[in-house]
């Protein structure tokens, strides 16, 4: 007897790959969210703008949005937070001074190496009931979702992108 294929013929939301992988996502986001917020002070959203930071300092912070993937509203009030906190600095561009540079503090550096090691361990924690094939296809499955979930969304900007030369 084979098993239904719950990926490409879901029955219900549960068998859906977003929902399923948003249910992983959300359970053990709130080992990292806890962390955070509880020994660090800072928010889920606001690491993840620190740890992307990490990875581009002196990046804009339209493009740091782009990395975080969230909208520019969100990165603006958790840089503002984060400044507030003396996290990171945020330097004018001399050109257009509504665009601002992003780097980290000292502080900002130091929170980050001390959170990252400990995010890391949930990671390990959360894979660890898997074999090392089982990591090893999982990262290429990962890897393969990723780009042809971009290919999607490219697909999906240039059916929504206006027709050049007007009505």
């Amino acid at each position: 007897m084979t098993l239904p294929d719950r990926i490409s013929e879901p029955q219900r939301q549960g068998d859906l790959l977003l929902y399923r992988i948003h249910r992983i996502q959300t359970t053990a986001g709130r080992l990292v969210v806890h962390l955070c917020e509880s020994e660090f002070g800072i928010t889920r959203r606001e690491w993840r703008v620190l740890s992307v930071l990490n990875d581009h300092e002196g990046v804009l912070s339209s493009v740091l949005a782009e990395h975080a993937m969230l909208d520019r509203a969100r990165t603006s009030r958790a840089l503002t937070s984060l400044a507030a906190k003396k996290l990171v600095t945020r330097q004018p561009r001399p050109s257009d001074r509504r665009e601002v540079h992003v780097f980290l503090t000292d502080e900002g550096r130091q929170m980050h190496a001390q959170i990252l090691p400990r995010v890391m361990a949930i990671n390990r924690e959360l894979v660890s009931g898997l074999s090392a094939p089982q990591r090893q296809q999982l990262d290429q499955t990962v890897d393969a979702l990723q780009a042809q979930a971009s290919r999607m969304l490219a697909a999906s900007k240039a059916r929504l992108a206006p027709l050049d030369g007007g009505d």
